[in-house]
């Protein structure tokens, strides 16, 4: 009944428009009140416990080293070294898309950030090219939603203070998915782009290669502390995101210098409002999460899933799926915190990994920003290449359902997650 009831209230507060946060508020206090706990003191205590969270600290510092990436040239030096190194094959623009993907991806850990980029950047080029700008569109949102994955990641920190999972195992445990995400869609854009006939761009010289490489190699520099900073414990998540703000707003006004330091404050003010949307939906789902405890519903969500607990597999199938179902109606934030609390508990009764369930749940919340209809990346891309959303749609299918299919392989062979991962982790 409980389940029922949080649920019922939380789905019945968006249907009538109440944004995500107070609508977690709303199903919280539904709860208190069929619980006969409702206090007030109670519930403004667990918002601001919510929020009070060192390792969210990663939140605010990841947002802006995504900005200042954007404003201030990395991305788009990382965009020219993808374009030399690829952009003379066949499709090969859309394959510049994707390797400049999986390297922002491991900059910025923003699907929306990297995605902006990317469409700003190489969807006119593809159009003028001959591509189709929807399918062009749906590749670009696709790899867009490779950041979430590949550490640093967001998506992550999140999971991993929701979860209480070790953020720094989920962050290496991710680069092998993150990277296998990039190959199905590269797979399925030659799939595409061998029925298109479009002449590639002339093949980068040596020279040319090379200046790109050296332009870029200060960017290139930032995910290789980051991961090499966690393997070697000599920084947690928190101080790598602290580490990667400075680097880049070092690199960008003293190196590139194309970020002057009038636009600072834009930048700033742009991170906030980001982390502010975030900090807000942790605090307010915290509210449930301690409820959801005390209401004991991850034992009632045991029970209903008893037939799958013998299975693991079939167990992540069937999570898997109610993921995903999710994730056509609501953005990654709230699902991992709303779905992470009560899922972790039958997770851990299965004896599944806790940080190999972490990837995919990511990952999964991750395609579920493509998918329709919600899907914040999409309209982003809309947004950017002044699209329909039905072109986005449409383009997009194909590499959605490559992104898939790599989800459910993880799911049937977990080793392809857990044996990278204990390497990385040593």
């Amino acid at each position: 009944m409980t389940v029922f009831i949080f649920l019922g209230a939380l789905l019945a507060a968006m249907a009538i428009g109440v944004p995500i946060a107070y609508a977690l508020l709303v199903s919280g206090i539904a709860l208190m009140w069929h619980q006969d706990l409702f206090d007030a003191q109670i519930l403004a205590q667990n918002v601001i416990n919510g929020a009070d969270s060192f390792p969210l600290l990663a939140v605010p510092f990841f947002m802006l080293a995504g900005e200042i990436m954007n404003v201030g040239g990395l991305s788009k030096r990382i965009v020219r070294l993808a374009l030399t190194l690829v952009g003379h094959k066949r499709g090969g623009l859309g394959f510049v898309a994707i390797l400049a993907a999986c390297m922002l991806a491991a900059l910025s850990g923003s699907a929306v950030a990297d995605t902006a980029a990317l469409a700003a950047l190489l969807l006119p080029m593809m159009a003028r090219a001959g591509h189709d700008k929807g399918r062009a569109g749906g590749l670009i949102a696709s790899a867009g939603i490779i950041a979430p994955v590949i550490p640093p990641s967001i998506g992550f920190v999140v999971f991993g203070v929701a979860a209480n999972v070790s953020i720094s195992k989920l962050f290496l445990a991710g680069i092998v998915p993150g990277l296998l995400m990039g190959l199905s869609i590269a797979l399925a854009w030659y799939w595409v782009a061998k029925r298109e006939n479009i002449e590639p761009p002339p093949r980068a010289s040596a020279a040319e290669m090379l200046e790109a490489l050296k332009e870029s190699t200060w960017a290139l520099f930032l995910p290789v502390i980051v991961i090499v900073g966690l393997k070697m414990g000599v920084f947690t998540p928190t101080e790598a995101a602290a580490v990667a703000a400075v680097y880049a707003l070092l690199v960008a006004t003293l190196v590139y210098r194309e970020l002057h330091w009038r636009q600072l404050t834009s930048v700033f003010v742009s991170a906030a409002r980001t982390t502010a949307v975030i900090m807000f939906l942790v605090a307010a789902a915290m509210v449930s999460a301690w409820l959801i405890t005390v209401a004991d519903i991850p034992r009632q969500l045991v029970a209903l899933l008893q037939p799958f607990m013998d299975n693991p597999v079939l167990l992540m199938v069937a999570i898997m799926v109610l993921v995903m179902a999710v994730g056509t109606a609501m953005d990654m934030t709230p699902t991992i915190l709303i779905l992470a609390p009560m899922l972790m508990p039958v997770v851990k009764a299965a004896g599944i990994d806790p940080v190999y369930f972490g990837v995919l749940f990511i990952m999964n919340c991750a395609i579920g920003l493509i998918t329709p209809p919600v899907g914040t990346v999409l309209n982003v891309v809309a947004g950017v290449g002044r699209m329909r959303m039905d072109e986005v749609v449409r383009g997009v299918l194909p590499f959605m359902a490559a992104q898939f299919a790599v989800m459910f392989l993880l799911v049937l062979f977990p080793s392809i997650v857990l044996v990278p991962m204990r390497w990385f982790v040593g």
